[in-house]
């Protein structure tokens, strides 16, 4: 037996809070019966679950989370070492998920968790181009110059990046703020575009995934994403499944302003 505003919240309809919301204002049906109390034992093996119509998929099926990585966490649900991972911050979670794409361990900020597979691997694609945001504090004050390599792309060891969007958020006492969007998913990217030009990063976070967002999470929460997000993500999917142009790819998938 489980407490139904849990497993909505599993499920993906909302968070926990308003999911008890949406119990106490008689959106919520089980097994056709208006539903009002939160803390309502529920067998999920059994049980129909419907908010405002639409049914509840039940425990087992796809799940997907939003998590705040923070500083000092590895991106993998094992380590030999024994050291804090992002399994550990999700051990509530009775699906097995994975991490989609990665986090290096200084870095903190958005990680997508799941267990489906085929959205993991279009997500992580290269040609799907999903663009990823991050905030980077790096030492000194770089140069519109710098800041133009960096946009147009600079040379590393693995070849030619692609086109970047980088803005000067602010300066800093002891350097600068500096919002980067990039495309690609090479190992520790933005650390390594930012040493190129002489500016090395002391702080990486990613604050968002297209249209996912960190808002509303500190670093070890997490949150399933609601209903309409994981509808979002599917329209998306389709679209690459169908190998659309790139450009259809990413303004379906960009983050709102």
């Amino acid at each position: 037996m489980e407490r139904l505003q849990k497993l909505m919240a599993r499920a993906g309809v909302a968070s926990r809070r308003r999911c008890e919301e949406l119990i106490v204002a008689g959106a919520v049906k089980v097994n056709g019966k208006i539903i009002t109390r939160p803390g309502t034992l529920i067998d999920p093996a059994v049980d129909k679950i419907e908010v405002n119509g639409h049914p509840v998929e039940k425990t087992g099926g796809k799940v997907y989370l939003i998590l705040y990585k923070p500083r000092g966490c590895v991106t993998t649900l094992h380590d030999p070492q024994g050291r804090y991972k992002v399994a550990d911050l999700v051990k509530d979670v009775p699906q097995r998920v994975y991490p989609v794409g990665r986090l290096d361990y200084d870095s903190e900020g958005l990680l997508l968790l799941t267990n489906d597979g085929q959205l993991a691997y279009s997500l992580t694609h290269p040609r799907h181009q999903v663009p990823k945001t991050y905030l980077a504090w790096v030492t000194g004050a770089p140069s519109m110059g710098k800041i133009n390599q960096m946009a147009e792309g600079l040379m590393l060891s693995d070849g030619l990046t692609s086109p970047a969007m980088v803005y000067v958020r602010r300066k800093l006492r002891h350097g600068t703020l500096l919002e980067i969007t990039i495309h690609e998913g090479r190992k520790r990217q933005i650390r390594r575009m930012c040493k190129h030009i002489g500016h090395p990063v002391y702080r990486l976070k990613r604050i968002s995934l297209g249209f996912l967002t960190l808002q509303g999470l500190k670093p070890g929460e997490y949150r399933p994403l609601t209903r309409e997000e994981v509808q979002q993500l599917k329209k998306w999917q389709a679209i690459c499944l169908k190998k659309k142009s790139s450009q259809q790819e990413i303004s379906l998938f960009q983050r709102k302003s």
